[in-house]
């Protein structure tokens, strides 16, 4: 990608943890717009693509996050959201098929003085990456993974993806898709994920809000949004984006508050609510059946992702109720600074860094053979 950035000397890798390796803006700087953050490059997309959305929503947030640019990498795989490092002013990195959550892994633990960011799509991450995403996940590395999920693959003209609703007619399933789609959501929290939500690509506020708390938690970070392609899967949320039918599906969850949704009942709030049944399942009702204290209290902190692994079952292929917000968002150490404690430990047990004398013993030691 073309960027107009001062060069930087790299140098070698500075192992420390923690979020102070992370170098702000002096504060005496003069303030960022979102212009320094978008590049010179003519965006791509089809007309009426949802990307376009998120891409000015990022663009729009990333000059007050006090981050440099220079200190920013977008790293994507392959389809139509990966184009997306082609449009920031920041450094950029459009990589292999499915592999961005591996590339980015090596990125953020050699690099602790930058802010990583992954791109990816329903197909690209959860199909030839899907090892990739849950491994990078489990490990807690510090990245920032958007999800663009818009059921279907559009840079290659129209196959199912494996977010496809059953039954879904493509190219690739010209009598419909027999395949259980996966819900990215359930994935995550499976995972261990300690960061995990989901937004909308129209719902520019809702999206900046859920960014901004993604990209401001320390490990990792994945938000599901939702996408709409024009060409190949035109419509797939509209149930979700007409005012009407998405007060009565949109189940937003606030932490620390009941879980209250659809249209205001006697008291002003939403009808409907989440409640606990006997059997300790998750299911939706009316709140003027069973009262506003059994309504679910939502707790993103709780560090057993149990409870909100259910609040993502109440989702389905036929969204009649779509949970959106953070579902997760929990602190647990982080992959990438306990890798740098550990060099920083075997650092300081020799001595000090490695010379070219230590690296000759290295690797003529006692583990090699002649053949």
């Amino acid at each position: 990608m073309t960027t107009h950035l001062e060069p930087v000397e790299i140098g070698l890798p500075v192992f420390r943890s923690g979020l102070a390796d992370v170098p702000k803006v002096d504060p005496d700087a003069p303030k960022q717009t979102k212009k320094e953050f978008t590049s010179d490059q003519e965006v791509r997309w089809c007309p009426g693509c949802g990307d376009y959305a998120v891409l000015a929503a990022v663009q729009g947030f990333l000059p007050e996050l006090g981050l440099k640019r220079e200190n920013i990498v977008c790293v994507s795989g392959i389809g139509c959201s990966s184009r997306f490092p082609y449009y920031l002013d920041t450094y950029g990195l459009h990589s292999i098929h499915g592999r961005a959550p591996a590339i980015a892994t090596g990125l953020a633990t050699s690099r602790p003085d930058l802010n990583v960011w992954v791109v990816t799509g329903d197909g690209d991450a959860l199909s030839i990456g899907g090892n990739h995403l849950i491994h990078a996940l489990r490990r807690n590395v510090n990245l920032t993974i958007l999800l663009f999920n818009n059921r279907i693959y559009g840079l290659t003209k129209g196959q199912y993806s494996p977010t496809s609703e059953p039954g879904k007619v493509t190219k690739s399933t010209p009598v419909g898709s027999v395949d259980e789609p996966f819900n990215p959501v359930s994935l995550a929290l499976g995972a261990e994920a300690s960061f995990v939500a989901r937004t909308m690509d129209s719902d520019r506020k809702h999206l900046t809000s859920v960014l901004r708390q993604a990209v401001e938690h320390r490990g990792s970070a994945l938000v599901e949004i939702y996408q709409n392609c024009p060409i190949f899967n035109d419509g797939a949320f509209d149930v979700l984006k007409d005012r009407d039918e998405a007060q009565a599906r949109m189940v937003h969850l606030t932490h620390g508050e009941p879980i209250r949704f659809g249209a205001p009942g006697e008291d002003g709030l939403g009808a409907k609510g989440v409640v606990r049944t006997a059997q300790g399942h998750l299911r939706v009702a009316d709140v003027s059946e069973v009262g506003a204290d059994a309504l679910v209290v939502h707790d993103a902190h709780d560090p057993d992702p149990s409870v909100q692994f259910a609040l993502s079952r109440l989702d389905d292929p036929s969204m009649a109720h779509v949970p959106v917000g953070v579902f997760r968002s929990v602190q647990r150490p982080a992959y990438d600074d306990m890798v740098r404690a550990q060099v920083d430990s075997a650092i300081e047990s020799a001595g000090g860094p490695a010379t070219d004398d230590d690296l000759a013993r290295l690797l003529a030691g006692k583990d090699t053979w002649t053949v």
